[in-house]
Parts: structure tokens; sequence; C-alpha cells
């Protein structure tokens, strides 16, 4: 695939960057999801330089650093605002935008975490945008459709990432999670990407509106589960 990236300002692209190197990637642009004009003017230097587009990857969302410790009822109604503006809305924006480079069919994903269908400590505003990006992509996915486009959302679970890291309490969560989830292992950055192909791919061609779970099973338990030997 012909690969191009975008970033959200300056300290964002000191990563993205070394990835663009490592995979030959020259389409490089800075795009702030916030403005309807650089969401625009992205997607037509775009469609000058790389055509087509067969597929589309959302990996986007902010939420303000104190909204996502303490109190959920303590949120600040910008903060909430901006956790739907970013996380959520540009999801909508940026296919929106798309739509006219994807006239043959294609992908649309975006990134959600288990913390928009139950309670996750302090993930708080996330946890509401991660509902509504969720509903947004079947929305999208119902719409898109008739062209042929499929619109889904990988679920993961705790990864080490730098949005990880804005979460109060994620490390601990991350050292339990391999002993909790029923495959006993923690979630790497390849199982997601692996799953983001088959989604990609023509191999899924009739699976859309869909959150598939890449998270060793930990979405399907009720509560922690007690081993053999640790039940006598």
């Amino acid at each position: 695939a012909t690969v191009g990236l975008a970033y959200a300002h300056e300290a964002l692209e000191r990563r993205v960057r070394p990835l663009a190197e490592q995979i030959d990637c020259t389409f490089v642009e800075k795009c702030d999801v916030g403005s309807d004009e650089e969401i625009a003017a992205l997607f037509e230097r775009a469609g000058n330089e790389l055509g087509h587009i067969d597929i589309l990857v959302h990996a986007v969302a902010y939420a303000r650093r104190e909204d996502l410790t303490g109190a959920f009822s303590a949120t600040s109604r910008e903060g909430f605002h901006t956790a739907m503006d970013i996380s959520v809305y540009s999801l909508v924006a940026i296919s929106r935008e798309a739509l006219p480079h994807m006239d043959s069919g294609g992908s649309i994903l975006t990134v959600t975490y288990y913390g928009g269908e139950k309670v996750a400590a302090n993930y708080n505003v996330m946890g509401v945008a991660k509902a509504a990006l969720e509903s947004a992509t079947r929305y999208l996915a119902s719409e898109l459709g008739p062209q042929g486009i499929k619109v889904n959302a990988i679920s993961a679970g705790p990864i080490r990432t730098l949005s990880a890291a804005g979460v109060s309490g994620f490390k601990e969560v991350y050292n339990a999670f391999s002993s909790v989830a029923p495959l006993r292992q923690n979630i790497e950055v390849d199982d997601v990407g692996q799953a983001a192909v088959w989604l990609s791919s023509n191999m899924s061609r009739n699976t859309t509106g869909h959150v598939l779970f890449v998270d060793g099973g930990f979405s399907t338990l009720a509560g922690p589960t007690a081993t053999e030997s640790e039940s006598g």
C-alpha cells in the first residue's frame, strides 16, 4: 500500500516522521481535526498526490488531562465538548472529506476501548466519547454501505501508547491484565495491526458496523475468574 500520514502538531510530528521513514512514506501532513478547513486541505492534497483512497484509518482521541482524573461529574462543559469534537466528530468529518476519493468502495477504521461499553477506572469523559464513537461507526456503516464502504472499529485491550499514558492508573491495569484475560497475555501493537489488515481487506468484505475486540477475551468476562488451582 501507499501510505499517507497526518499529525496534529509539532510534538506529534517528532513521532510520526521516524515511522514515515521506516515505511518509505513521503506523504506526511499536519492536520488539526478540530478545523474543517485543515481537514479539507488535507484531503485535497491526498487526492492530488495519492489519488484513490482504499483505506482510511481514524486513530484520533483527546481529552484534557484533568478530565481523566477525579470524578466524572466534575467534567467541565468545555472539556466535554473538546473530547467529543476531537475523538468523535473528527471521524464524521474526515469520512465526509474522504468520500469523493473512495468512489470504488473501501474501508474506514477507527479505534475504541471497552470503557465505551462498561465503566473503566479514570476513563471518565473518554468512555462517553468512545460510546459515541461506536455509535457513529454504526451510523456511518449504514449510510456508506451502499457505496461499498465498510466502517468498523477495533477495541483493543490495554497497550502502552502515548494516549494510554494520559489515563491515571493505566500502569496498574496493564500489569494486572494478563492474569485476568482468558488468554492470559497482554495485547501487542501487532495484534491490533493484524486485525486492521483483516478489516481493511476483502477477507472481511461483509463485515461492517462492527466493533472487533482484540483483548484476549477480556470483554467476555462478567468479572475476575479464579483458576482451577486458585479455587482449590
